[in-house]
């Protein structure tokens, strides 16, 4: 587990101490229901309650003697609970433990991550409503294209991430099961109330059927919905990465008073952040598709997954808190360069209006075709540094012949680049 970027709140779900603390939490839950089922006596569920705990050094020296977690963790529950101990682990497996409270602590850890997807929407959409109606020029392949918002950028975020947490909150729900069915997932031992109960007193849902573990799947989609946050948040941070080279320098991270940026060039401020957020997400990626290998497994149950959960899980939910929180972050101090947006949107003279002055100019040309010519000569001039785009467009006599002087000052003008943005933001923030 990767625990330099463990956040406390995280840490307190994954530790071996917290493992083994929802361990006994099943355990007590299962003899709870059993006790109320008069499985076994009242008095012993009480002694196990009062008396269950454990010692992880006790523990680690009985695994190194019996090569098993769980018998490990139950004989050393056993030496605090004493004569009752025997009904301790009654009909169960150790799957039905193991999988319930990874269950269980995986929807805890979601719940931490959810917690930051609404601060981010919330500062996403600060953003977007700040700058709004503030221009800033569109590019399609990495090239000038035409003018849009500032405000439409991070609506797209907002909207981007809404989907994220629809999709992890579906996933969540799909791993906010239990199981306590035995052996092979027959409830060879146990009635299948038993699990109904402790379920429900664990804020889970019991699987309709199981075999000795709960389906893989499950997990998969998890931790795939994970990958897709981290991905979308990669989408965000390359974004700003783009935008914060000085020969663009619209947006960039926030850089502290005393903060440095390079060793050897004193002039470097580099978006450190946002690139640690693009490696996250691809360490995220990878775990996606190791939990997918998982959910083949041999019959009723094998073990091959494992040893790659203890893993994976706990540093797939950890790494992307993680990434929320300092994603949060670039967003509370990130700087927005209004003025290079509006220089930007005017490179060359109002190159990127060309297709507003292709499409006045098409209908008295009487072809598309013959305008997009017309049209094109210039920009191409103005993009070789052959003069400014307006000036060349007004300078030209077969464009000039269909256009007057102010007709094609209309065309450079940024209003209509403008004119819907309170619909797409009614779309997207529902007001």
């Amino acid at each position: 587990m990767i625990t330099r970027y463990t956040l406390p709140e995280m840490d307190a779900l994954w530790g071996e101490q917290a493992k083994f603390e929802s361990w006994l939490e099943v355990e007590i839950e299962a003899a709870h229901a059993m006790a109320e089922a008069k499985i076994i006596p009242q008095k012993a569920y009480q002694s196990i309650k009062k008396k269950a705990t454990f010692d992880i050094k006790r523990i680690d020296e009985i695994e190194a003697e019996v090569d098993h977690d769980v018998i490990a963790f139950l004989t050393a529950v056993s030496e605090h609970v004493g004569e009752d101990a025997k009904y301790l682990h009654y009909g169960l497996t150790s799957s039905d433990v193991v999988d319930t409270a990874l269950a269980l602590r995986m929807k805890r850890s979601a719940a931490v991550i959810d917690k930051k997807i609404v601060e981010t929407l919330k500062q996403i959409k600060r953003l977007a409503t700040k700058y709004k109606t503030t221009p800033c020029i569109g590019r399609t392949h990495g090239v000038l294209a035409e003018p849009t918002t500032a405000g439409l950028k991070f609506a797209l975020w907002y909207s981007d991430l809404e989907r994220c947490r629809d999709r992890f909150t579906a996933a969540t729900t799909n791993i906010s099961v239990g199981k306590l069915s035995g052996a092979v997932g027959n409830f060879a031992n146990l009635d299948p109330k038993i699990e109904r109960s402790v379920c429900k007193r664990l804020g889970l849902t019991p699987a309709n059927i199981s075999t000795q573990v709960l389906q893989r799947d499950r997990h998969a989609e998890f931790v795939s919905a994970l990958a897709l946050l981290a991905s979308t948040l990669e989408k965000f941070t390359t974004e700003i990465r783009n935008l914060h080279r000085p020969e663009i320098g619209e947006m960039s991270e926030g850089f502290a008073k005393k903060q440095k940026g390079s060793s050897a060039m004193p002039h470097k401020r580099n978006p450190i952040t946002c690139e640690r957020i693009s490696g996250i997400a691809r360490l995220v990626r990878g775990y996606a598709l190791t939990a997918m290998e998982n959910i083949a497994l041999w019959h009723e149950r094998d073990i091959t997954h494992s040893s790659v959960e203890r893993v994976i899980i706990p540093d797939a939910t950890t790494i992307v808190d993680y990434a929320l929180h300092k994603f949060i972050g670039v967003l509370k101090n990130l700087k927005i360069n209004e003025d290079r947006m509006m220089r930007n949107i005017y490179f060359g003279g109002g190159l990127v209006f060309s297709q507003k002055l292709l499409l006045k100019l098409a209908g008295p040309v009487g072809s598309r075709d013959t305008a997009y010519r017309m049209v094109q000569r210039n920009a191409l001039a103005a993009a070789e540094g052959h003069g400014l785009f307006n000036d060349l467009v007004k300078k030209d006599k077969d464009i000039r012949a269909h256009l007057s002087t102010s007709e094609i000052d209309a065309c450079f003008e940024l209003k209509p680049y403008l004119r819907n943005v309170p619909k797409i933001f009614k779309r997207v923030f529902k007001t």
